[in-house]
This record gives structure tokens, C-alpha cells and sequence, in this order.
């Protein structure tokens, strides 16, 4: 227990008080509150960012042939039309349906996604070498790789740095976590956890003067504008907004749409078979 001005016992209410005097405290203390919820932000849009590039990499993988079909069997169709009819605006339909089928890919296209940082990607080298190509990843990693990754972020967040080396180090760590939560790592983001544990802890510096606290606010206030733009543009586009009719259960959301294209399909191929017969 302390001793007030008069030599007798303070309580902890008295240092709150006493704390609460100090003209930079309501200040700091809004700084402090604003970090948290910044990075609370971040974590937030990390987790959609994740599951909107998973998404439209399984939406391509698993629905982009049947998309290719049914573009195809709509061209077939429209010139099976014109050639009983005849009929120009039928053949101008038919045109215009074949230049909508895709083209057959040239070698860079058909390459594309299949290399990365260290050669050709693990689906690329199984098929080039015959062994089973493995199933794509979840839409959304696991519960127990997003509960690791926003420990992390709350600890090790770069704009909890007080000065500039402390922030690139904390950058290029979380640039490492931000791609082990990419790929639901979930034994990475383990030893990344465990390396964090283990590293330098820097001594924590508590800001006093007031022209550094307003300076930091307002850089809060400008990443926040920027990252709400950032999420807005995820929002909106479309791989985005298909992803927010099914939040909780986006994989079941492609299953929904492979279902609607599969019958989509069976219904072009018996409208080309009478015409064809």
C-alpha cells in the first residue's frame, strides 16, 4: 500500500483518480481503445479476405467447366436453330453464341495458377507426375486456425509498435501469419505462435506528450478509412456478395450453385437432342 502527500495509506481509487488527472489520460486511454478496435478490424477483414479467395478459387476450379458447357451447349443449340430455319437473325444468334464460347487456352493460360513462389504448385507437380491431385481447399479455415490466428493478431499486430524497428518486425511477421491462415495451416500457425512466445520483448513505452497521441489517432483514423474501402471493394465485388448469402456454410453455397448448373446442363442437352434428331 502507498502513502498519500500527507504520509497516510492511498487506495487503489486514489491512484485511478490520481491517474484519471493527468491531462494526456482520457487522451491515451482513447488511443488504447482505438489500436484494439483497429485491429479487431483487421482481423475481421483478414478472416473475409481469406474465405473471398478461397471461394473464387473453388468457384472456378469446381463450377468454371460446367459454366464452359453450358456456354457450349447454348452455341450448339443456336446453330442447330439457324440451320433449320435459316433465318439470318437466327444465324446472327448463332454468332454471337459461338463468339461467347471461351477459346481454347494458350500454354500461359493454361499454366496460370499452377506456379508459385517455389515452382510449379503441389496440384500442378501431381498431375505432371501421375499421383492423385489433391481435393482444393475449404472455403473457410477451421475453427481452431481462426482462434490461433486472432491470438496472434491481437499480440503481435504491427500497429501496436512503438517505434519503427519494432514494426517491421512485426510486419514481416504477420505477413507469415497472414499466409499460414491463408492455407488453414493450422501446424504453422503453431510454431509461429511458439516463435512469438519466444522472441524479444520489447519494453513497453507509454506515450505522454499529447502532440504524439493526437498524431496517433489520427494515423488510426486514416488506416481505419483506408481498410473500409479496402472491405467495401471485397463487399461489393461478386465473388464477395456471393459469399455473404451463405456466411456461415459458403461450401454448401457452391454445392447449391453446382446443382442449379448440373440441371441447367441436362436441360440444354435434351433441348439439343430434339434438335438435332
Amino acid at each position: 500500500m502507498t502513502q498519500d502527500a500527507a504520509g497516510g495509506p492511498t487506495t487503489r481509487n486514489d491512484e485511478e483518480q490520481a491517474a484519471q488527472a493527468r491531462p494526456e489520460a482520457r487522451l491515451e486511454k482513447a488511443v488504447r481503445a482505438a489500436e484494439q478496435a483497429l485491429i479487431e478490424f483487421e482481423i475481421a477483414l483478414e478472416t473475409f479476405r481469406v474465405e473471398v479467395e478461397n471461394f473464387s478459387r473453388l468457384h472456378h476450379q469446381k463450377l468454371g467447366p460446367m459454366y464452359a458447357r453450358l456456354d457450349e451447349l447454348d452455341a450448339q443449340i443456336a446453330e442447330a436453330t439457324a440451320a433449320r430455319t435459316g433465318d439470318p437473325e437466327d444465324l446472327r444468334k448463332a454468332q454471337e453464341a459461338r463468339a461467347m464460347v471461351m477459346p481454347m487456352p494458350g500454354v500461359d493460360e493454361l499454366f496460370h495458377d499452377w506456379m508459385d513462389s517455389d515452382g510449379l504448385s503441389p496440384e500442378a507437380a501431381a498431375m505432371l507426375t501421375d499421383q492423385p491431385v489433391r481435393a482444393p481447399k475449404r472455403v473457410r479455415p477451421s475453427e481452431e486456425a481462426r482462434k490461433l490466428y486472432r491470438e496472434l493478431a491481437r499480440k503481435a499486430h504491427p500497429d501496436l509498435a512503438q517505434d519503427e524497428a519494432e514494426r517491421v518486425r512485426r510486419d514481416e511477421f504477420i505477413t507469415r501469419v497472414n499466409g499460414a491462415y491463408g492455407f488453414g495451416d493450422v501446424a504453422l500457425l503453431k510454431e509461429l505462435a511458439a516463435e512469438w512466445e519466444a522472441g524479444p520483448v520489447p519494453a513497453e513505452q507509454r506515450l505522454s506528450e499529447s502532440e504524439e497521441l493526437y498524431a496517433r489517432l489520427e494515423w488510426l483514423s486514416q488506416r481505419k478509412e483506408m481498410l473500409t474501402a479496402v472491405a467495401k471493394e471485397l463487399e461489393e465485388s461478386a465473388i464477395g456478395a456471393m459469399l455473404r448469402m451463405a456466411p456461415e456454410d459458403p461450401d454448401r453455397l457452391l454445392e447449391e450453385i453446382a446443382e442449379q448448373l448440373l440441371a441447367q446442363v441436362a436441360e440444354r442437352e435434351a433441348e439439343l437432342s430434339k434438335l438435332v434428331q
